[in-house]
């Protein structure tokens, strides 16, 4: 069922008239609706207007364009950043550009769809590998006589909260001259210090060719990027298609509100420090109760149910509780592994944590999960 949300994101919501508490969204530090955001997004359209309504390698750049992607690459350790309109026009645009027919790509299994339509838009092969399962990818590698190679994994699963290997891949793909692409979206203002994401909570800035990130997460506004080497950057913004056949390229206001949200993630890391303790506090107390929490070790926390119908009954029944929390089905995860995702947000209080466990209590007695 589709419901309207009637209010800004934040721990609680008011959807379809009702007020619950917001376990849908990835609003991972609580910025969606946050004043400084707000205030950076109006003053940018007080100066540039709504829209640029053609590509920004037709009409140009807007200063707060390059102001933002300077201080992405800052955040992310890199030479150079570009941002796209989505996380998803990132990935299908930068895979393209890296790789062509006649190359060949490893894709960890449970990648994201985004890095998914970006193998195939590419015409390079695709080998898939096992999940995070770094000898497989070896073995691969080793078989393989493609002379340009590109491994890609997300870097936290968006299904089952956890996280990639990334050094041990990095390691492989050392190895074997492969590049190495890491898709941050759900890492970025989550993951290592101040932040800044899985490559830097690895400690790999440098060993890591391509990073890919999402705007409309942990940043609170919407838009992607890549981030990587200003020859690599170069390249993109002139062979991307996502990017240079836009008509709509991120706002201006939008990159305001980016650029502010990135200054307040660097310079204060109580937002992520608040939202590890909830996502703690809340993992903890459904494990105790009794739920199967799956291999989550981040924010993103899955009551795994297994069977489709009754994830969604439990969904629905969750809502009337006060709790909104979106089944996850076939074909976003496989056939029996049907779960409620459950994501943390800094913007939760105790509170509201004590009222989402009381309901699934509740809601998974009556189902018989519990």
């Amino acid at each position: 069922m589709f419901r309207t949300t009637e209010t800004p994101q934040g721990g609680r919501v008011v959807l379809a008239g009702k007020s619950v508490v917001n376990l849908a969204s990835n609003n991972y530090l609580g910025l969606a609706d946050a004043p400084e955001l707000v205030a950076a997004a109006k003053s940018a359209l007080d100066q540039y207007g709504v829209g640029p309504c053609a590509s920004r390698n037709i009409v140009g750049d807007f200063p707060v364009h390059g102001q933002l992607e300077r201080e992405l690459a800052d955040f992310k350790g890199t030479e150079a950043a570009l941002v796209f309109s989505s996380g998803y026009a990132a990935n299908v645009g930068v895979i393209p550009v890296l790789v062509g027919k006649g190359d060949e790509i490893f894709s960890d299994e449970l990648n994201h769809g985004s890095l998914i339509d970006g193998c195939r838009l590419s015409r390079a092969h695709t080998t898939v590998y096992k999940h995070c399962d770094v000898a497989d990818l070896e073995q691969k590698l080793a078989e393989c006589e493609a002379e340009n190679k590109l491994v890609m994994t997300d870097a936290v699963f968006s299904m089952d909260g956890d996280v990639a290997p990334l050094d041990a891949i990095a390691d492989v793909c050392e190895r074997h001259g492969a590049t190495f692409l890491v898709d941050d979206a759900h890492g970025d203002g989550v993951m290592g210090p101040m932040g800044r994401g899985t490559v830097a909570h690895f400690g790999l800035e440098g060993r890591v060719q391509v990073e890919t990130g999402s705007l409309g997460k942990a940043f609170g506004v919407m838009g992607g990027f890549v981030a990587g080497s200003q020859e690599l950057i170069d390249r993109v913004r002139v062979g991307a298609r996502s990017f240079i056949l836009t008509a709509s390229p991120l706002a201006p206001s939008l990159a305001a509100a980016a650029a502010e949200a990135l200054r307040m993630i660097s310079s204060d890391d109580s937002r992520v420090v608040r939202l590890w303790e909830n996502r703690a506090y809340f993992a903890e107390r459904m494990s105790a109760v009794g739920f199967d929490t799956g291999i989550s070790t981040t924010p993103v926390v899955p009551v795994m149910i297994g069977d489709e119908a009754l994830a969604v009954r439990m969904s629905d029944a969750l809502y009337e509780e006060g709790v909104y929390a979106q089944a996850i089905q076939y074909p976003l995860v496989a056939r029996g592994k049907a779960r409620i995702r459950c994501i943390l947000s800094a913007a939760h209080t105790k509170e509201d944590l004590d009222c989402a466990v009381d309901a699934f209590v509740r809601v998974g007695r009556e189902l018989e999960v519990l």
